[in-house]
């Protein structure tokens, strides 16, 4: 399939031709949320804790005696039952991360940047490049994407300036394209490849 390449000018300056492969799959939902659940099971980070009994400061010592006071028969003052006694199956530290093979990863990029030329929502620029690192320039540049928000794939050395101009805008993020994952690429409305980075795309997926 052929899609049209931009340059800075937003006007198309040829053709470029998509491996079916990489951009032509059926996309599938189930693969696309294995991939999604499973980065951000990777991204928490799991420091949340509480202490259980055995962590609480204090004495074991018995509270009392076992019968004639009328009440409950306690054994110790850190039990879960008493303020600031530990907290029974409380969160622990722990990694929450798994293994996902790699088949299923790769091929779940594949199926969402086909979703995304499925929808029309691929966008294939000449380079990612501004003169300034100026957030006017970058708006500028893709004015005519009506404000949508937008991910932005570059090959191996992402533009500096570029880099710099979209940093303080929520809409619009920057990858290189080794940096390229389902969960930017569904988040954001629109994505614009330049033509080096869909090549190391397609040679690497393949």
């Amino acid at each position: 399939m052929k899609i049209s390449i931009l340059n800075t000018q937003n006007k198309a300056s040829g053709d470029l031709d998509l491996d079916d492969k990489v951009f032509g799959l059926t996309p599938r939902e189930d693969i696309l949320s294995r991939v999604v659940t499973w980065q951000l099971a990777k991204k928490q980070a799991g420091t949340h804790q509480t202490k259980e009994i055995g962590a609480v400061s204090g004495t074991t010592k018995k509270m009392y005696k076992q019968k004639g006071t009328g009440g409950a028969r306690h054994g110790s003052k850190r039990g879960a039952q008493f303020r600031g006694g530990g907290i029974i199956f409380g969160p622990v530290t722990r990694d929450h991360s798994y293994d996902l093979p790699k088949k299923v990863r790769k091929l779940g990029l594949r199926m969402a940047l086909s979703e995304k030329m499925k929808q029309g929502n691929l966008i294939v620029v000449d380079e990612l490049a501004l003169d300034a690192a100026k957030t006017k320039l970058a708006l500028k540049r893709f004015d005519n994407l009506k404000g949508a928000s937008l991910l932005l794939i570059d090959d191996a050395n992402v533009n500096e300036n570029m880099k710099n101009a979209v940093a303080n805008l929520n809409t619009i993020d920057i990858l290189p394209q080794i940096g390229a994952n389902v969960y930017d690429i569904l988040k954001k409305e629109k994505l614009v490849m330049t033509v080096a980075a869909v090549k190391t795309l397609e040679a690497r997926l393949k």
